[in-house]
């Protein structure tokens, strides 16, 4: 069979990352997947958020990313 040809968004990156309506990416915050019990509630609270991400990864990502900006 053959290819479909065009460009193709890297899968792993789109699971990982979203991009906002303004351009921005976000990311979630590591530490959040085990070992709950020991981190008190502010904590878990926190880390349930998504974060920014830095402006000198986020041109890398929007590379791999086609489709969404």
């Amino acid at each position: 069979m053959r290819r479909p040809k065009g460009i193709k968004t890297r899968k792993s990156v789109a699971k990982r990352f979203k991009i906002t309506g303004t351009g921005k990416v976000m990311r979630s915050r590591a530490g959040r997947r085990h070992l709950a019990q020991t981190k008190n509630a502010k904590r878990l609270r926190r880390l349930g958020k998504m974060a920014v991400v830095d402006k000198t990864d986020a041109y890398r990502i929007t590379q791999n990313l086609p489709f969404s900006h």
